[in-house]
């Protein structure tokens, strides 16, 4: 492994109340043609974020990954009118084009909308 390897982060930010998402599942899976591999599954922590990082350093090839966010879980257990009726499971497709960097791919959420980027 190299010492300067790249890895994979994510945080979920709660945008309709201004707070991290604490405690929602999020599966990362590693895509190949029509097939896709579960690679993780973990929750986010108080912060909204992992506990350690999704692929850590050395562990990261290149290729197409999605992420999948039980964002409606988490605003269905916060009584959150609608919720699961619009937004339920949020999958977000990407490629890792550079296996050497940080890749941070956050999500923005509230029961009726998200947003994403490539963060730092």
């Amino acid at each position: 492994m190299k010492a300067d390897a790249g890895f994979l982060t994510t945080h979920i930010l709660d945008t309709a109340n201004g707070v991290p998402a604490a405690g929602v599942e999020i599966a990362l899976y590693r895509l190949s043609g029509e097939g896709r591999e579960e690679i993780v599954t973990t929750r986010t922590n108080a912060d909204g974020r992992t506990d350690s990082p999704l692929l850590g350093k050395g562990e990261m090839p290149a290729g197409e990954y999605e992420l999948v966010f039980m964002i409606g879980d988490y605003f269905a257990a916060r009584s959150t009118p609608g919720a699961k009726q619009f937004l339920d499971a949020v999958p977000i497709r990407f490629v890792i084009a550079d296996a050497g960097s940080h890749y941070h791919v956050p999500l923005l959420a509230s029961p009726f909308s998200f947003s994403t980027y490539r963060g730092s």
